[in-house]
């Protein structure tokens, strides 16, 4: 009598129906997700190119799921489960883990220290940084520093995005107090700035929060096309480059498009 070893363990492949099922659900659902208005089995047909009695057997399942809705006449459309599945991943979101990537190459391309800041009332909070010991002096604030918001460029990009009213009272909250020679000192410079900000989509500091550092900053946005955090370049002031710029706008449009953000839906 003979013993035989353990069978092999099969190989984990997924049945090729189960692979096209899930294709062809993908099918359906981007063909809905196309369409403004309900659609048709047999429309749906057509533009995915499955067999109406498949493209209802699938579409079944998924109003059962919740994933599509079924509407008057046999039309169907994106059901609600899927908003809910959006909104888990909505919060999932974390904007330092979407930052991480991009401000390490953005640090490698200038040399300088890369900060990831949010707006907490009237302040910056530095929330991130990218830095090495050659981007040199140290010049920004330790993470969790804070900062007025008229003395730094990612404070500006903030108060652009604010109404002449909200300006004015912030303004008057706290009595735009200055740092340096160099910074903003009364509401019609604040003005001006806001202004120049709102036209070039990028924001600036000139050695207004401290003497010898200059930054410029570039906005993130979320999904909702709200301005949530700024991205900026510090530099010691004869070190600071405005070829940067153009690297740097770019860096916080892609972390925007990690969060959701699209332009063209927000203007």
């Amino acid at each position: 009598m003979t013993s035989e070893g353990p069978a092999a363990p099969a190989a984990e492949t997924r049945p090729p129906i189960t692979i096209q099922v899930l294709e062809r659900t993908m099918l359906l659902l981007d063909a809905l997700a196309n369409q403004p208005d309900p659609v048709s089995l047999k429309e749906l047909a057509l533009t995915t190119g499955l067999h109406p009695s498949t493209a209802h057997r699938i579409l079944n399942d998924l109003v059962a799921g919740r994933y599509v809705d079924r509407v008057d006449s046999g039309m169907y459309c994106l059901g609600m489960r899927l908003l809910e599945l959006g909104h888990l991943v909505k919060g999932r979101l974390n904007i330092r883990d979407a930052a991480l990537a991009p401000m390490r190459t953005l640090h490698r391309l200038t040399g300088q220290t890369v900060n990831l800041s949010v707006r907490q009332g009237d302040e910056i909070v530095y929330i991130d940084r990218a830095y090495s010991e050659r981007s040199g002096m140290q010049v920004v604030r330790a993470i969790g520093g804070r900062a007025p918001l008229h003395l730094t460029s990612t404070g500006k990009l903030f108060l652009s995005a604010d109404d002449t009213r909200s300006i004015q009272a912030y303004a008057s909250r706290t009595g735009l107090v200055a740092h340096t020679d160099n910074s903003v000192k009364d509401l019609g410079m604040l003005e001006e700035e806001l202004g120049q900000v709102r036209d070039h989509g990028y924001a600036r500091d000139n050695e207004e929060l401290e003497l010898g550092v200059r930054c410029i900053a570039a906005g993130i946005h979320d999904d909702s096309g709200k301005l949530i955090a700024g991205l900026s370049i510090s530099a010691p002031a004869d070190r600071l480059q405005d070829a940067w710029i153009d690297a740097l706008v770019e860096t916080a449009n892609r972390i925007s498009d990690a969060l959701g953000y699209e332009p063209s839906t927000h203007g």
